[in-house]
């Protein structure tokens, strides 16, 4: 006979119902210091490389998020807001690059001011809810 241990079961981003991130980076290091901080803020995060992974990853999948550092916000952001489910977008901008003119959904990120990252993200993820769910109109006799 086979002694069991029945421990519970740990909570898994499959079995709780989170906010969808796809996180769209072609550097290692910011993309894994950015979904860290995601995962931390309870968003369920994939990530992608490259314009053409993220392209995979919204046909396969439903995202409430799409954040993509500038050099992809041409290519990964146009794609992702004609998807049915209409995510919301921003672009993750970096201090290092000056040259690049901010765009209409840009959003910064500093290390030191993680929980207005999160702020942020929690917002454009209400907004987009808010726009997508409007409370039905009373009907009319």
């Amino acid at each position: 006979m086979r002694n069991e241990c029945t421990l519970p079961r740990r909570a898994t981003s499959q079995n709780l119902d989170l906010a969808r991130v796809l996180l769209v980076h072609g550097d290692l290091a910011p993309r894994l210091a950015l979904q860290t901080i995601l995962q931390a803020g309870g968003y369920s995060v994939d990530v992608a490389a490259s314009p053409a992974e993220a392209r995979f990853k919204l046909d396969e999948g439903t995202y409430e998020l799409v954040l993509t550092e500038n050099r992809f916000a041409s290519d990964v952001l146009p794609y992702a807001r004609v998807k049915g489910n209409r995510p919301a977008t921003a672009v993750v901008s970096s201090p290092s690059i000056p040259d690049i003119a901010p765009m209409r959904s840009e959003m910064s990120v500093h290390t030191e001011d993680i929980p207005s990252l999160l702020e942020d993200i929690a917002e454009r993820i209400s907004a987009r809810a808010r726009r997508r769910y409007r409370p039905l109109r009373p009907a009319t006799a």
